[in-house]
């Protein structure tokens, strides 16, 4: 196993990537009693059309297949699922499916052995019959349902909606109830033995175990060895323009107060750094709109908002860059963003003191076993490596790139949206 270093954390990474692809990381603690395991494959809900293994011709699944994969998985075929197995060892277990990738995973302070066998061995042996496939269209379509009256649920689609215009992030995770009813067992076999392929999986394990006890546990797994790898996938990804969907979308949902949402479309493909740009934006949230900014304080004294926040999130090519507040007056609220946003200006004092707390933060974090698994999960599917010297990033962070970066960028390639109150 090769040791990563985090860079200012006291913290060793321990990585090995084994002969069939799958990529392994093993953050082991001295000082914790429990553990979390997590088994990913990088495939969500954004990638539906693809050639499937073993054949040649071009297919698309049905929208929402990727989480009616997650749901199946959990039926295996001796009738034993991952919850039953988790209760017998006092442990807990669950899955969870986003736009770019499914994870599954056990997560205790015993069976460690048992746990880490059952993850691999489960999520490798499919089990699809059209009978279950047809059960659990049923239980999907009522999920599906339940959040067709969830306001912060509509609000988030239609702000995607409005955003991208064919980038597969502007579909429900879940699908509709209508694509979901399409799905066959023949879709999820061909999903499945495509996506689920150590070699476009990875596991990351954090706590208290012994690192070379679990690497010799997966070495040895049979169900791993046995699992079809190491072919190039084929998928096809449709590319996003540069501009946005739609300038202005309003629309009329049972809501007592009125949501706005500001959504900026930031091109990332002339950047080379993506992590440090995505820093430098944050940082211009952070001071410009944070919880201790003067303009958050105008809001309040012109009673522009009862909350507000900021949000951003890497979108393939592009960075999404997002203001919600709730506020009965929307269009002043926003007015106020966007001329704020033509003076985006810091002093170097709250640079650097921005810099200490991400760097302490940082470090606070490294003693979480969740916070360290997730950071190591969301460098993978972000960036597809680890970054192991974010406080030495931090401390780099500079004005004059600050200034240069942040300079082009057209914060009026943006969409509007707000979600107002039915009249009576």
């Amino acid at each position: 196993m090769k040791p990563i270093e985090l860079a200012g954390l006291d913290q060793t990474v321990y990585y090995e990537k084994l002969e069939n692809g799958l990529e392994v990381y093993l953050i082991p603690y001295q000082n914790k009693s429990n553990y979390a395991m997590h088994y990913l494959t990088k495939y969500g809900s954004i990638q539906t059309t693809f050639v499937p293994y073993g054949k040649k011709k071009e297919i698309t699944v049905p929208d929402g297949i990727a989480h009616f994969l997650e749901h199946k998985m959990f039926e295996q075929e001796d009738g034993m699922d991952p919850f039953s197995f988790a209760a017998k060892t006092g442990t807990y277990s669950n899955a969870s499916t986003n736009f770019e990738c499914t994870r599954y995973y056990f997560e205790g302070n015993k069976a460690f052995k048992e746990n880490l066998n059952y993850l691999l061995d489960f999520v490798g042996s499919p089990y699809f019959t059209d009978e279950n496939v047809e059960k659990e269209k049923g239980i999907i379509a009522e999920e599906i349902k339940q959040y067709d009256d969830e306001v912060e649920w509509i609000f988030e689609e239609e702000i995607k909606k409005a955003v991208l215009q064919k980038d597969n992030h502007r579909i429900d995770i879940a699908g509709t109830v209508e694509s979901i009813s399409k799905i066959t067992k023949e879709n999820l076999y061909d999903t499945y033995y495509t996506f689920y392929q150590p070699s476009n999986m990875f596991l990351v394990i954090s706590g208290n175990f012994d690192k070379e006890e679990a690497i010799n546990i997966i070495h040895e797994n049979k169900t791993l060895q046995q699992a079809k790898t190491n072919f190039e996938l084929q998928v096809k990804e449709e590319e996003e323009p540069l501009e946005v969907n739609q300038k202005e979308v309003e629309i009329k949902f049972n809501v007592v107060n009125t949501k706005v949402g500001y959504a900026i479309k930031i091109p990332l493909k002339n950047i080379k750094d993506k992590y440090s740009f995505g820093l430098y934006i944050g940082m211009m949230l952070n001071i410009k709109f944070g919880l201790s900014s003067l303009f958050r304080e105008e809001l309040k004294q012109e009673k522009l908002m009862t909350s507000f926040y900021t949000e951003r999130e890497q979108i393939g090519n592009y960075l999404i860059v997002t203001f919600k507040a709730d506020s009965e007056q929307p269009q002043k609220l926003v007015a106020k963003i966007q001329k704020e946003l033509k003076n985006i200006n810091i002093t170097e004092e709250e640079m650097e003191r921005l810099k200490k707390v991400w760097i302490s933060s940082e470090v606070i974090m490294t003693d979480n076993i969740n916070a360290t698994l997730e950071n190591i999960v969301e460098d993978i599917i972000e960036y597809g490596k680890i970054i192991p010297n974010k406080v030495d990033i931090f401390r780099s962070l500079n004005m004059k790139e600050y200034t240069t970066l942040l300079s082009d960028i057209n914060f009026e390639n943006a969409s509007t949206i707000i979600v107002s109150p039915k009249k009576v």
